[in-house]
């Protein structure tokens, strides 16, 4: 327990914040670069198949959130993504330097490339660009970025459950540990 207190108020190397930004704007420009193919690729053209009967590549202009609620409401989107951005950049700086939170600090960077990714498309476009669907179980239609979310939520969920399960690995959360 000691060692994670003594980590925790190490401070951190602008190395650490150098790589988290490098890796952010990757996988957005990434998210970016998907979709552009897909307007390029798919726009107003039937879908590409991929594995018949299981995974195409389908376009859509995707207004609301999942499965097609809150139709153009991209300010609650907006807003939203920019609330959880700022509380998840402030955890960031919260996570130990040690090697054992580089999960953590991985999980935070792809959670906010999701969140940006699809927040620039609001932003320029006034709705999302979706294109991957699995036609096997009638999935709704996504992309890159709600990938990287849903990813890092259910790595969050496994690291909690089988890495992190000591009390003390998020001491650092608390405001006795800042002091």
């Amino acid at each position: 327990m000691e060692n994670i207190k003594n980590d925790s108020r190490k401070t951190a190397s602008p190395m650490r914040y150098l790589s988290a930004l490098i890796g952010f704007t990757a996988a957005v420009f990434l998210d970016q670069f998907t979709k552009y193919l897909a307007v390029i690729n798919l726009k107003d053209k039937p879908a590409f198949v991929l594995i018949d009967g299981v995974f195409e590549l389908r376009y859509l202009e995707n207004r609301g959130a999942a499965f097609g609620i809150m139709q153009d409401m991209q300010y609650v989107f907006v807003i939203g993504a920019v609330i959880i951005c700022a509380a998840v950049v402030v955890l960031y700086v919260r996570i130990p330097a040690a090697p054992r939170y580089i999960p953590l600090r991985i999980c935070a960077v792809f959670l906010c490339a999701g969140a940006v990714g699809n927040v620039i498309d609001r932003i320029r476009l006034n709705y999302v660009v979706d294109f991957f669907y699995f036609r096997l179980i009638d999935f709704p239609i996504f992309n890159v970025a709600d990938c990287y979310v849903v990813i890092v939520c259910i790595t969050f969920v496994l690291l909690i459950l089988f890495y992190y399960r000591n009390e003390e690995d998020f001491s650092f959360l608390s405001r006795k540990e800042r002091l």
